[in-house]
């Protein structure tokens, strides 16, 4: 399973090279494991621990605590 760390790293470069525009969790979960799924709920907690942005069509939201497909960035 992924570090915090690896996984903080991960979203940052995505964020960053994604400025100003979003990205979805899963492709920081798809960029640290084959076996991605099972991360999602982590990569949004650190998501939200690191203070990106979070939406939902087109709302700011937690990432922790949000259901359904959200965005990303780096706000």
């Amino acid at each position: 399973m992924a570090e915090d760390a690896e996984i903080a790293r991960v979203l940052r470069a995505l964020a960053d090279a994604r400025r100003p525009g979003t990205f979805c969790p899963s492709e920081a979960a798809r960029a640290l494991s084959d076996d991605w799924r099972p991360l999602m709920g982590d990569v949004r907690r650190v998501a939200a621990e690191i203070g990106l942005a979070a939406t939902q069509g087109g709302r700011a939201v937690d990432p922790a605590t949000a259901r359904g497909p959200i965005r990303l960035g780096a706000g």
